[in-house]
């Protein structure tokens, strides 16, 4: 098991409705994002940033390299396109944030 956190960006004034979107994820998401290998998946939001954490099977680039290739990934995806303004860098590569300790 890979523990990963990670950051990205919310439209200003599009915090609410990030929200309401995950009040009501689709089941189908639900059932891939645990069938992919993530686990103990949390976002956290202070203002626009959104700060997420999960815990991946058997690693981070296996777990995330299945649900990318999902359908439902897909539309999920497109649905927040809207809503999200940075979710890679320049590069394409994902705001990754270092472990720094754990405590189990």
């Amino acid at each position: 098991m890979e523990r990963y956190c990670f950051t990205f960006e919310l439209v200003p004034g599009q915090e609410a409705e990030y929200k309401r979107r995950h009040d009501e994820i689709w089941p189908e998401m639900v059932e891939e994002i645990e069938k992919s290998g993530i686990s103990n998946y949390s976002l956290f939001r202070r203002g626009t940033t959104v700060i997420a954490y999960c815990e991946c099977e058997p690693d981070v680039a296996t777990a995330f390299g299945r649900m990318g290739a999902t359908e439902v990934n897909g539309r999920w995806s497109e649905w927040f396109e809207p809503v999200i303004e940075a979710l890679v860098d320049a590069d394409g590569k994902p705001f990754e944030a270092a472990e720094v300790w754990h405590l189990d």
